[in-house]
C-alpha cells in the first residue's frame, strides 16, 4: 500500500483543501433582495468589495473544512482596473446562453488527501477585455454562440502568463505553496504576485461579535483564531505585507458618507489606485497579501515559496523542494497504482486531470435556511422570504465539504449530479464517497417528508431518483477494492433513508396513483416540448416515460441492495418482495394504461413517449424521440440464480405473486422464458421492444453521433415536432449546440448536445442486457451498415465514441476543442484538457460549464479497462 493510500482514511489530512469556492457573487445564499434578483444582489464587480455572508471565493483557494482561514491568489498585470482575485464570468441575464465563466484556468493533480495538488491560471499581460466580453455578448442573441475569452485574440499574440499555483503538505496542518509565474511572450513584462490570506467573516452579522486578527512579525502573517489556533504564513523573500479588513466598503457600494473603516478592497485600491490610507499601517487586519512586485523576462519562469503552517518554524523553507518533490512521487505512485491498468500515456494524462478536475471540485458549503430566512441583527432578511424561495426547507442546515458540479457555474450542490460523482470518486477515496451518500440522507438535509434537497435556486425541485444506484455502485466499487468485502453499515444506513424517499416519491408524484409518474423536468431542463415543472397550458399534466422509468429503476437499485442485505439478515427478504412487486406493477402500467392500452409505448414509432392528459380525460402522445424515451432501458438488473438460493422467503413469494398474477409477469421481459437458470432478468421491455429502440438509437441520422449518443434525434432537425394547445404553437427542433430558448436560464441544452450521464447510464445497461442474454442477441451497429455485434461489444464502441471527445486523433486535434486552433496546436495549450459540462451534438466541441468534471469525471471510469 502506497503512502497516499495509508493516509486517506485518515480525517486530520483532509482538514484543508480547496474548499474555497470559484464563485461566491450572484448565489442565492448571499442574495438580500426584496426582488430576488440574485444575480445583481452581489456582482462581480461587487464582489471585490463587498463581505460575503455564506462563503469564500478565490483563484486556486484552500481553506480549513470549516472555512475559518482562507488562502488564495491575487494577480495584477500592472493594465487592469483591478486586481484578479477572483475569476471573472457573466451572469445568467447577461450571458446569451446564460452564466458563463470568461477565463482560462486547468485543475492539473491532486491526490485525495490534498497532500499534493496542481493548477494552472492564464493570465493575459494585456488588459483584461471585461468591457468586449461583456459588450459582445449583450450583443448576441440566442441563435448565436457565446463569446469566449479565446474569441478576443487575447492570447494569440503569446502575451500573457502561465501561473502555476502548488500546494504540498509536510503535515495535515502544514501546506508548502509554490507559485510559479511563467511569461510565454517575446518581451519582459511585469506581474503583481499577490498571496492573500484571510478569515471568513463571521463577526459582522451580530451572532458572533468575537473577531480574529492577523499581524505581521518580519515577512510572516500571523492568523490568531480562538477556535482554529495560530496560523503562521511565512513568505520566502522579502515581500510586502499589506492589511485589510474583510469588511464591505459601504462608500464605494451604497454611497454611505463620512470616514469608512479600511475594508475589503483596500490591498486592490493600494495597489491599483495608490491610495496609501486604504491599508493598515500597523500591519494588523482580517485579509493580508504578501506584494511581490516582479519582473519576468521573456521565457522566463519566477518562483515564490511560501508556507502555511500551524507550527512556529524557525527554518521554514530549508526543506521545502524536498518535501515538495517527496508529495510529487507519492502522487506519482498513488496513481501509479490506480492507472496499473491504464497502459496509454494519452489515456492516463486524460483520466489524471479528470481525477484532479473532481478532487479540486469539493467546496465548503453553508447554508442554514432558517437562519438565511430570518437574517441577521445586524443583515435584515427582506420581507418576502417567509413565503418566497426555499421557504419550506427551514430544515436544512448545510456546513460541509462538497463535490460540486462546477465550482464557478454551479457553486452549489444538485443531488442526482452528486451521484454520478460519486462513481470515480470511489475509485480514489471511498470513505469520503460513502460520506457524500450519507450526507444527503441525514436529516438537517433530506425533508421531514423524504425529498432530497435539489439544489440551492429551488430546493424543492426534482432531480431524477439515482441516489440508490450510485449508492449501489459506489458499494460494489469498494467492496471489489475491499477484497470482496463489502459495506454493509454503509449500505444498510442509506438505505433506510432511502426508503423514506421512496415513499415521497410514490405518495407525491404519482397524480392518478396508476404507477406512471409524473416529476417535472427531472434534470432534463428544456428537453419536453413545455416547461415540465410549471403549470401546463390548457390544464392536466404530463405521464412521463422519464419519470416512471426512473421510479422502475429506482425499485430494482432497491431490490438489489434490500437482496444484499437479506444474506446477512433475513427480515429484509420481506422489502425485496415490496420492490419486485412494484417493479412489476410500474412495468405493467407503463406498457398498458391509456386509451389504446400500449401505456407509454407508441407501436406505430416503435418508442416510448410522454403522454399529456388533459383536463377532458383525453390523452397526446408528444411524439418527439428524445433521451426520455430511452431511460426505460435503464430500469434492468439480472439476478444470479445464486443470490435466490440464499434467501428462499423472496423466492417463495416471489413464485407465488407469479403465479397468481400471471398477466403482471408476462410484462417484465423474459422471467417466464428465461434463456439460462442462471440469471433473471429484470427489465422494463422484452427483447423486441429493446432491439426496436436500439435501432433508432443506434442510427447516425437519429441519435448516434461520431461522438457518443444525442440527448434528441438528429430526425427533428428536418422534422421539428409541433403541437397546439389553447391556441399557442409549441415545438422541439434538433439544436446540436446552445439551447435559443430562456427556458431554465437558457445555459444548458438537452435538445441535441452529448450528455455524459444519461451515455454512462445506457451503457452500464447495455452491459447488464448482455450479461443475460450473452451472443444471443445481437444488433446493427451502426444501423444500415450490416454489421451486427452483441450489446456489450456495442456499449465498447459507445465508450470509445465518448472518449473520442478527449483524445487526440492523427492529426493530434481534440473534438472537445473545437475550432480554436491555439487549442489545438500551441504546445502550451493542446494538452491541457477541459470537461465541459455537454458537448455538441454534432462536432464534439466542449459546451456549458467549462469545469463541469463532476459528471463528466466519469470519463476517467470508461477509461479504466472494464475487465482488467
Amino acid at each position: 500500500m502506497n503512502v497516499e493510500q495509508q493516509r486517506i482514511n485518515d480525517p486530520k489530512w483532509k482538514r484543508w483543501g480547496p474548499y474555497v469556492s470559484d464563485r461566491q457573487w450572484g448565489t442565492v445564499r448571499e442574495d438580500y433582495s426584496e426582488d430576488g434578483n440574485t444575480w445583481e444582489y452581489v456582482s462581480y464587480d461587487m464582489a471585490r468589495s463587498y463581505a460575503y455572508r455564506w462563503g469564500e471565493d478565490g483563484i486556486g483557494g484552500i481553506s480549513d473544512h470549516r472555512q475559518q482561514l482562507c488562502f488564495s491568489l491575487g494577480l495584477w498585470n500592472k493594465k487592469d482596473p483591478w486586481i484578479k482575485e477572483r475569476l471573472f464570468g457573466l451572469t445568467g441575464p447577461r450571458g446569451n446562453h446564460g452564466e458563463d465563466v470568461k477565463e482560462l484556468y486547468y485543475y492539473l493533480d491532486s491526490t485525495p488527501t490534498h497532500s499534493y495538488m496542481k493548477m494552472l491560471y492564464k493570465y493575459p499581460q494585456q488588459a483584461f477585455p471585461y468591457d468586449q466580453l461583456y459588450a459582445e455578448n449583450d450583443r448576441r442573441s440566442r441563435e448565436e454562440a457565446e463569446y469566449e475569452l479565446l474569441d478576443t485574440g487575447i492570447f494569440d499574440g503569446g502575451d500573457y502568463f502561465d501561473v502555476f499555483l502548488e500546494y504540498a503538505k509536510a503535515g495535515p496542518t502544514d501546506i508548502l505553496i509554490k507559485i510559479s509565474v511563467a511569461n510565454r511572450h517575446k518581451e519582459a513584462a511585469a506581474i503583481s504576485l499577490l498571496p492573500t490570506v484571510w478569515f471568513r467573516n463571521t463577526w459582522s452579522w451580530g451572532r458572533d461579535d468575537y473577531k480574529p486578527v492577523m499581524r505581521a512579525d518580519g515577512t510572516t502573517v500571523v492568523a490568531e483564531h480562538q477556535k482554529l489556533g495560530n496560523y503562521h504564513l511565512y513568505c520566502n523573500g522579502n515581500p510586502e505585507l499589506l492589511f485589510c479588513e474583510n469588511e464591505t466598503n459601504a462608500k464605494r457600494l451604497y454611497g454611505k458618507k463620512g470616514i469608512q473603516p479600511i475594508a475589503k478592497d483596500g490591498i486592490n485600491d493600494y495597489i491599483v489606485q495608490r491610495k496609501r490610507t486604504v491599508v493598515n499601517k500597523n500591519k494588523t487586519g482580517t485579509k493580508a497579501a504578501a506584494h511581490y512586485n516582479l519582473m519576468v523576462r521573456a521565457g522566463e519562469t519566477i518562483t515564490v515559496q511560501l508556507r502555511l503552517s500551524k507550527d512556529t518554524l524557525e527554518y521554514p523553507f530549508h526543506d521545502f523542494d524536498a518535501i515538495f518533490w517527496q508529495r510529487m512521487a507519492e502522487a506519482d505512485a498513488f496513481y501509479a497504482d490506480k492507472q496499473r491498468v491504464v497502459h496509454n500515456q494519452e489515456d492516463r494524462m486524460i483520466q489524471r486531470q479528470a481525477f484532479a478536475g473532481m478532487l479540486w471540485s469539493k467546496q465548503f458549503y453553508y447554508y442554514d435556511v432558517e437562519q438565511w430566512m430570518q437574517g441577521d441583527p445586524n443583515k435584515p432578511a427582506p420581507h418576502n422570504r417567509a413565503w418566497g424561495r426555499n421557504n419550506d426547507w427551514t430544515h436544512l442546515n448545510n456546513a460541509d465539504i462538497i463535490s460540486m458540479p462546477d465550482k464557478w457555474e454551479y457553486p452549489w450542490y444538485a443531488a442526482w449530479d452528486l451521484a454520478f460523482h460519486c462513481i470515480p470518486l470511489a475509485y480514489l477515496d471511498p470513505a469520503f464517497t460513502k460520506g457524500q451518500l450519507t450526507l444527503l440522507t441525514r436529516e438537517w438535509y433530506m425533508h421531514p417528508n423524504g425529498q432530497f434537497p435539489a439544489y440551492e435556486w429551488n430546493l424543492g425541485d426534482v432531480n431524477p431518483p439515482v441516489h440508490a444506484w450510485a449508492t449501489w455502485r459506489v458499494y460494489e466499487i469498494d467492496k471489489i477494492n475491499n477484497n470482496g468485502q463489502g459495506d454493509i453499515k454503509f449500505l444498510e444506513s442509506v438505505y433506510h433513508k432511502l426508503l423514506l424517499n421512496f415513499t415521497w416519491w410514490v405518495n407525491r408524484k404519482d397524480h392518478d396513483g396508476n404507477n406512471i409518474f409524473q416529476g417535472g423536468f427531472l434534470g432534463l431542463d428544456n428537453i419536453g416540448v413545455f416547461d415540465r415543472s410549471a403549470p401546463l397550458p390548457g390544464g392536466g399534466h404530463l405521464e412521463q416515460s422519464d419519470g416512471t422509468s426512473w421510479m422502475a429503476m429506482y425499485c430494482l437499485n432497491l431490490l438489489r441492495i434490500s437482496l444484499e442485505l437479506a444474506k446477512y439478515n433475513h427480515v429484509y427478504a420481506d422489502m425485496a418482495t415490496k420492490f419486485f412487486e412494484h417493479f412489476v406493477y410500474i412495468a405493467k402500467a407503463m406498457n398498458s394504461f391509456g386509451e389504446k392500452g400500449n401505456g407509454l409505448w407508441d407501436e406505430d414509432d416503435q418508442f416510448f413517449y410522454d403522454v399529456l392528459k388533459k383536463p377532458d380525460g383525453s390523452e397526446q402522445k408528444l411524439r418527439v424521440r428524445s433521451m426520455v424515451g430511452i431511460i426505460p432501458l435503464f430500469a434492468v438488473e439480472v439476478i444470479e440464480h445464486e443470490l435466490f438460493e440464499q434467501i428462499p422467503e423472496f423466492v417463495e413469494r416471489m413464485d407465488w405473486f407469479l403465479k397468481h398474477k400471471s398477466s403482471y409477469a408476462s410484462v417484465i421481459s423474459e422471467w417466464s422464458n428465461m434463456l439460462s437458470n442462471s440469471k433473471h432478468l429484470l427489465s422494463l421491455i422484452r427483447a423486441d421492444k429493446l432491439v426496436a429502440i436500439l435501432t433508432r438509437l443506434l442510427d447516425e441520422t437519429e441519435f448516434l453521433s461520431e461522438y457518443g449518443l444525442r440527448a434528441l434525434s438528429k430526425y427533428h432537425e428536418e422534422h421539428p415536432y409541433e403541437i397546439q394547445v389553447d391556441g399557442n404553437r409549441f415545438g422541439v427542433k434538433y439544436l446540436p449546440a446552445e439551447s435559443d430558448s430562456s427556458m431554465f436560464g437558457g445555459n444548458s441544452n438537452w435538445r441535441g448536445p452529448i450528455w455524459f450521464p444519461l451515455n454512462y447510464l445506457l451503457i452500464e445497461s447495455l452491459q447488464r442486457y448482455h450479461f443475460y442474454y450473452g451472443d444471443a442477441l445481437k444488433v446493427e451497429y451502426p444501423t444500415g451498415s450490416g454489421k451486427f455485434l452483441n450489446l456489450d461489444q456495442v456499449a465498447d464502441e459507445l465508450s470509445k465514441r465518448l472518449l473520442k471527445l478527449f483524445r487526440a486523433d492523427e492529426q493530434g486535434r481534440r473534438a472537445v476543442f473545437g475550432h480554436y486552433e491555439i487549442l489545438q496546436k500551441d504546445p502550451y495549450f493542446k494538452d491541457y484538457i477541459l470537461f465541459y459540462e455537454y458537448f455538441h451534438g454534432d462536432n464534439g466541441r466542449g459546451m456549458g460549464a467549462s469545469h463541469q468534471t463532476g459528471w463528466t469525471g466519469l470519463v476517467s471510469k470508461l477509461l479504466h479497462p472494464r475487465h482488467a
